[in-house]
């Protein structure tokens, strides 16, 4: 743990990565755009954001392109505590980090959520707070893997099994403080790495990260087989 104090209230910026452009979807347009129940996927989160005691910003980060039209939906629903909607990068980390610097000086805490990941509940806003009030360097929502997992070669053979009970499928959002995920994220520049979460980032540097048990219908909409979750 990097410490902390749990009596100070901590300010906390909420990052949305919207700037997907949804290619394994199939679609003409960005995922988080599709319409569920009326509203655009995207706004889904930001709804539990704008609700949540624990969220005090909003930062939007998408394509150029869609800026304007997410703006607008935001305003339409309500979303107050958006500050802006920042253009993003080529791959997600690049668009995170633009993110980062768009986050106001008083802000302590980062809460990084997918778009497309529409089921954020006010639980894993309040449950990652605690741990970084705790004195955590990060906070993880996921699910303990159902699955067996076999870790293979590239010629597809079994290189081994590792155990079950130690997996979890991690999802967002992920919490960090501020200080701690801009420096992991410019180190991972220098090392030209890049990760598939943002939590990778801060574990590489030896930071604890914990756990927060999630639900398995915080599901991400990646493919077309996705979208038969939201009619169930």
């Amino acid at each position: 743990m990097y410490g902390g104090n749990s009596k100070i209230r901590k300010k906390s910026s909420f990052i949305l990565a919207c700037a997907g452009m949804g290619k394994r979807m199939q679609l003409d347009y960005p995922k988080q755009f599709l319409e569920y129940q009326g509203k655009a996927l995207f706004l889904r989160p930001l709804i539990c954001a704008e609700k949540s005691e624990y969220v005090d910003e909003i930062i939007i980060v998408s394509q150029k392109e869609h800026v304007e039209y997410i703006t607008k939906l935001c305003q339409e629903a309500g979303i107050h505590k958006l500050k802006c909607v920042a253009v993003g990068g080529k791959e997600r980390q690049d668009s995170i980090y633009a993110a980062l610097e768009k986050v106001g000086e008083e802000m302590e805490y980062i809460i990084v959520q997918d778009a497309v990941r529409p089921f954020c509940k006010e639980r894993y806003l309040r449950e990652t707070y605690e741990v970084l009030q705790e004195g955590y360097a990060g906070a993880v929502v996921g699910v303990a893997v159902k699955d067996t997992i076999k870790q293979i070669s590239e010629e597809g053979l079994v290189q081994k099994t590792p155990d079950r009970n130690t997996l979890f499928a991690a999802h967002t959002p992920q919490a960090f403080p501020k200080g701690i995920l801009q420096e992991a994220y410019v180190q991972a520049y220098k090392d030209k790495f890049f990760g598939t979460d943002d939590a990778s980032l801060v574990e590489r540097l030896g930071y604890s990260v914990k756990i927060i048990r999630g639900d398995y219908d915080n599901i991400k909409l990646t493919t077309p087989e996705d979208l038969k979750m939201l009619n169930r």
